[in-house]
C-alpha cells in the first residue's frame, strides 16, 4: 500500500506540472502527437492498400499439364489427388477436347490446328491455393512436379511475388519512420525533463536535505515524462482518427469510380493500445535517460 501510495503521490505530482503551464505541455504534446501520426498513419494506410491490392487481385493459380499420353481417368485421378492435398481451395480439369475447341475459335490458330494430325494439348489441372503466399506457392510446384502423372507446372505467381515485396518495403519504410520518430520522442521527452529538473533544483536539494531518497525524487519525473508520451500518443491517435474521417467519403468516391470496395476504417484496438502503450514508454525511457544524467 505504501508503494501504490507513493506511485499515486508521484502521479498527481507530475499531472500538477503537466498543468502548471498549459501553453508551453499543449505545444509539446502537439510535436509529439504529429511525429507519432506520421508513422500511425501509415501503417493504417499500408493495411488499407494491402488489402484492396489483394482483394481486387486474381487468386494466384498453378497449372498441372498433363502428358499426353495420360487417360482421362487417370487425369481425374490426379485431380482428385490434388484437391485432397493440404492448401488446397479448389481445382479444376481442362479437357484436351475443350482446350481444343476453344483454340479452334482464334481466328490465327484455327487453319493451324486444322493441319494438325492429332489434338496436341495436354489434359491440364488449375489448382487454386489457399494460401497466396510466394512460399506456399512454390512448395505446392514442388510437391506436384513429382508426379508421374505431370509432365510440365506453371505457376502463376508472378503478381503475388511483387505484392508481397512492396508490402515488405512498405512495412520497412514505416519500421524505419516509426524508430526514427520514436529517437525523436525520446530527445523531446530528455530535454523537458532537463529542464524540469533545471527549474526545480532548490526542490530537488530541499527535499535532500529532508531526508528524501533518490527514488523519490526521481518517481515524479519519471512519470512526468511516461505521461507526457502517453497523452502525445492519445494526441496522435485523434490526429490519425480525424484524418481517417476526413477522408473516408472522398477516398470512397475514388474507389468507386474504379468499382472498388474500399472504406477507411479507424484504427483498431490493438493498433491503439500500441500506439499509446509505445509512447508511453518511449516518454518513461526519454525521462529515465534524463535523469540518470542530470
Amino acid at each position: 500500500m505504501n508503494w501504490l501510495f507513493a506511485h499515486w503521490n508521484a502521479i498527481r505530482r507530475a499531472l500538477s506540472r503537466l498543468t502548471a503551464a498549459p501553453l508551453n505541455t499543449l505545444l509539446a504534446l502537439l510535436g509529439i502527437g504529429v511525429a507519432l501520426a506520421l508513422p500511425a498513419g501509415g501503417h493504417v494506410l499500408l493495411s488499407h492498400l494491402s488489402t484492396l491490392t489483394r482483394s481486387a487481385s486474381p487468386a494466384p493459380q498453378v497449372t498441372l499439364f498433363l502428358a499426353l499420353e495420360t487417360e482421362r481417368k487417370a487425369a481425374q485421378a490426379v485431380e482428385q489427388r490434388a484437391q485432397g492435398m493440404p492448401g488446397v481451395a479448389r481445382t479444376q480439369l481442362l479437357a484436351r477436347e475443350d482446350t481444343l475447341a476453344r483454340m479452334k475459335t482464334n481466328a490465327g490458330l484455327a487453319d493451324a490446328i486444322a493441319v494438325l494430325p492429332k489434338n496436341p494439348f495436354p489434359d491440364a489441372i488449375v489448382v487454386t491455393p489457399a494460401d497466396d503466399s510466394p512460399a506456399a506457392i512454390e512448395r505446392l510446384a514442388t510437391t506436384t512436379r513429382q508426379w508421374r502423372e505431370v509432365e510440365h507446372v506453371q505457376i502463376d505467381a508472378d503478381w503475388a511475388r511483387r505484392l508481397h515485396a512492396l508490402v515488405r518495403l512498405g512495412n520497412t519504410g514505416v519500421l524505419l519512420l516509426a524508430t526514427l520518430l520514436g529517437i525523436g520522442l525520446v530527445t523531446i521527452t530528455f530535454n523537458t525533463i532537463r529542464l524540469q529538473v533545471l527549474s526545480r533544483q532548490t526542490e530537488v536539494e530541499v527535499s535532500r536535505l529532508l531526508g528524501a531518497t533518490d527514488a523519490f525524487i526521481r518517481r515524479p519525473f519519471l512519470w512526468y515524462g511516461g505521461l507526457l508520451g502517453l497523452l502525445g500518443g492519445a494526441m496522435a491517435w485523434l490526429i490519425v482518427s480525424a484524418a481517417t474521417l476526413w477522408l473516408r467519403l472522398p477516398v470512397a468516391e475514388i474507389a468507386g469510380l474504379y468499382g472498388l470496395d474500399l472504406l477507411l476504417a479507424l484504427p483498431t484496438a490493438t493498433e491503439s493500445a500500441v500506439l499509446l502503450g509505445g509512447a508511453a514508454l518511449l516518454g518513461w525511457f526519454g525521462a529515465a535517460l534524463s535523469m540518470r544524467q542530470h
